[in-house]
């Protein structure tokens, strides 16, 4: 027997017959002799919505607030997927995540995972019921429903699996698992089946939306093996696990791609000590993740430094600038959301020299400029304009013959 921890994403129970759907796949493992614990994210598109009323009361709506709203989302969920299990005659129960025990740190809207307690899933494992929990929520010590922002319902998941100590973690979205690049923009991308965490993490937080970047952390410091897979198909998936054996072999794994980014510049930043610190603590205080970051060669004294945010974040992040542009006598500053990030991902690259130059060249061949470079031992990412994303993904999928991978 044994113990499986499943994640369903929002298109896996967008309506009725999705979610009978579901309950038919879970009913199956439970009735192979497994315990199932099973990770539920909000239907279709209720986070949107949500949000999208939110701001027709509010432009700027209370994070906390906010969190209490979209954790509705994942409730409806997980006791509608409860009653379809419990029509096909098998025991089962739904919980929140302050039910469950997951402990957060207080930043709403995007907060971490501090604990999760395995007492009361252990208790309804024990009485032989199916547990199904709300992914994306947990709860502060002082009892503040969080949420835990885009893709939360996968870190959830994987937290669960590693507190329960779970043969296997199966995270299903509406894709087969992960490919060497979106087969949106690439009809002849490939599945992959196996990758590493170290590749798996740079895809996710590089853009690929198959598992969200804090899901693979958690994965790879517990140890949690996952399984990507589509809720639409009984294909295997990918497997993401330690370094594989054909690292050594395959250059490039894949290409990701993200439109959720901003970049802003401030120009002439007084060269002096402590400078960077004032400007990107000051973000950091106000929960904002910075991605890419470049600083000028230094002239007259004076440098400009341009850095990413994601696009959410760029209100905020633009009114912490304004307020440390005077502070620290910068000559001024400017946001652009026209821009996109594509890169390149192979645990290969680390001793094939050369990789960051054909990336260069495949986009210098398509007349498609760089804005921002940044790298990895094993990325190579570019900031480029955001309409000429899809060409740059093709071009780069073409030029690392990623569609020849087995």
């Amino acid at each position: 027997m044994a113990l499986v921890v499943q994640k369903y994403g929002g298109t896996s129970v967008a309506n009725a017959e999705r979610i009978k759907n579901v309950a038919r796949r879970v009913a199956a493992y439970y009735r192979q002799g497994n315990q199932m614990v099973v990770v539920v994210s909000a239907r279709g598109d209720t986070t949107d919505e949500l949000i999208a009323l939110a701001r027709e009361i509010s432009p700027r709506p209370p994070e906390r607030e906010l969190d209490m709203l979209l954790a509705t989302g994942e409730q409806q969920s997980i006791a509608l997927v409860a009653m379809a299990i419990r029509e096909l005659g098998l025991p089962v129960i739904s919980l929140t995540g302050p039910q469950v025990g997951i402990i957060t740190d207080n930043a709403h809207t995007k907060a971490r995972i501090l604990e999760v307690s395995s007492e009361r899933l252990n208790a309804e494992l024990a009485k032989g019921r199916i547990v199904i929990v709300a992914g994306f929520q947990g709860m502060t010590i002082d009892h503040d429903i969080t949420t835990l922002g885009r893709g939360g319902s996968d870190t959830t998941a994987v937290a669960v699996a590693a507190a329960l100590k779970a043969d296997v973690c199966e995270i299903y979205t509406d894709v087969e698992g992960v490919f060497t690049a979106d087969p949106r923009l690439v009809p002849d991308a490939r599945k992959l089946e196996e990758v590493s965490f170290d590749e798996m993490l740079e895809m996710a937080s590089l853009g690929a939306q198959v598992l969200q970047p804090r899901a693979v952390e958690f994965a790879k410091q517990y140890g949690v093996r996952l399984h990507v897979r589509s809720s639409f198909s009984e294909a295997p998936g990918t497997i993401v696990r330690e370094g594989r054996e054909v690292e050594k072999e395959i250059v490039v794994t894949g290409v990701a791609h993200d439109r959720n980014v901003a970049k802003i510049g401030i120009f002439g930043v007084p060269d002096r000590p402590g400078i960077a610190y004032r400007l990107f603590s000051a973000l950091a205080a106000d929960h904002i993740n910075v991605d890419m970051i470049v600083q000028s060669a230094m002239r007259e004294e004076r440098n400009d430094i341009a850095f990413t945010v994601g696009k959410d974040d760029l209100a905020k992040a633009v009114e912490v600038v304004a307020r440390v542009n005077n502070e620290i006598g910068a000559q001024g500053y400017v946001a652009d959301e026209g821009v996109a990030k594509v890169s390149i991902v192979g645990a290969g690259m680390i001793t094939n020299p050369g990789v960051a130059a054909r990336m260069f060249e495949a986009l210098a061949e398509e007349n498609i400029n760089i804005e921002m470079i940044s790298t990895s031992e094993i990325k190579v990412s570019c900031i480029i304009r955001a309409e000429e994303t899809e060409k740059a993904v093709r071009a780069l999928h073409r030029k690392f013959e990623l569609d020849k991978l087995a």
